[in-house]
């Protein structure tokens, strides 16, 4: 399938082309760096339209309407005059409720494309929350991360004040499953993106800090509590200084592994996700020392000594967590024992190097 996405530059944009193309779509990218013939000739192509191009920061409230209301009765237009009913998501704002020109501005471009008789999916996004987000720009969070990251101060005028969040890869997911549905008919309803995080501005600033203090530590990981702590530790990570380190992922029929953080001074964190009765690990370390901490889910971890075969078990409960010291010269492995995928924050005492891995196979 050809999916176009508009604003595809953007902090959405990116995450949902690069996920798209993991998933085996084509993707025609579409931004300030292309025309209106591009766009015309994409959409010829197009069997799906995620339009996310928008302006939340104009010089002029004229450019409120011109970016968000025109750009998408162009869009729309386009489309009508292929005829071809492409079905379309658009992201809009949870302004889009409010008098403002930007939640107005907003609004008629979505009543345009729900007027337009084709299949429409209109979201209303909360604050988008993630790695790659621009700091100092349109992000209290991505400006907390960044400024507590490298040790500059943060401006709180209400501690108490409270946003509603959506976590950047909850948001790709929920757009990836409506393009993959067998028949699109759009829906009359204006739609949201779930989980939705209510986090005050105080207690955002106060997890941001403890992350960080926690890493520095001899402890390194911090104790994280539920789903949303969790995806701010993932998003914290992309904004501390990761020493020129590329991050690999790696994707199967088990789960995935994602590097979060490396640092040579701090070593390496990661995320095992893991499905239901899936085994991962059967090596040992002669050095190297690691722990394992599963947040969500329920893990088995399993260690045996190489030299006299004891044997160590741990049952790791997200719902009660505690972190797991893998110990040097003890083979050990981490399964999947409940219902639900696991995912499981892993330090290890130093950036993984293939070259110098320190990991023998050996099953348990």
């Amino acid at each position: 399938m050809n999916v176009l996405v508009t604003g595809s530059n953007g902090f959405i944009g990116k995450h949902l082309c690069l996920k798209l193309k993991r998933c085996g779509f084509t993707v025609f990218s579409f931004d300030l760096d292309k025309n209106d013939e591009d766009l015309r000739n994409y959409i010829s192509q197009s069997n799906f339209i995620v339009h996310l191009a928008g302006i939340n920061r104009p010089l002029t409230k004229e450019e409120f309407y011109d970016g968000n209301t025109n750009f998408t009765k162009k869009v729309v237009d386009l489309v009508k005059q292929s005829h071809r009913n492409i079905p379309i998501i658009m992201s809009s704002s949870i302004q889009a409720s409010l008098d403002n020109d930007y939640g107005k501005s907003k609004k008629m471009g979505e009543d345009y494309l729900l007027s337009s008789g084709l299949p429409a999916y209109i979201y209303r996004l909360n604050n988008a929350f993630g790695k790659w987000c621009k700091p100092n720009y349109n992000s209290a969070c991505a400006t907390f991360c960044y400024n507590i990251a490298h040790n500059l101060p943060i401006e709180i005028r209400d501690r108490e004040y409270v946003v509603h969040y959506n976590y950047i890869d909850d948001i790709v997911d929920e757009f990836i499953k409506v393009i993959s549905l067998d028949k699109h008919l759009g829906s009359k309803d204006i739609l949201s993106v779930n989980p939705i995080y209510d986090c005050s501005l105080g207690k955002l600033a106060d997890l941001l800090y403890y992350f960080k203090g926690e890493i520095e530590s001899d402890r390194h990981l911090p104790l994280l509590h539920n789903e949303f702590e969790l995806k701010l530790f993932k998003t914290f990570c992309d904004y501390l200084s990761d020493d020129g380190s590329t991050f690999n992922y790696a994707e199967d029929e088990r789960g995935s592994f994602e590097e979060i953080y490396k640092s040579k001074k701090w070593g390496q964190i990661s995320e095992n996700i893991a499905y239901p009765g899936i085994i991962k690990g059967g090596h040992y370390h002669t050095y190297k020392k690691e722990i394992f901490y599963t947040v969500i889910g329920k893990s088995e971890i399993k260690q045996r000594n190489i030299d006299n075969n004891d044997l160590i078990i741990d049952i790791v409960d997200g719902n009660n967590p505690h972190p797991v010291n893998i110990i040097p010269k003890y083979t050990h492995q981490i399964k999947n024992i409940g219902e639900v995928t696991t995912h499981t924050i892993m330090w290890i005492s130093e950036i993984y190097n293939p070259d110098t891995a320190d990991a023998y196979k050996e099953e348990l």
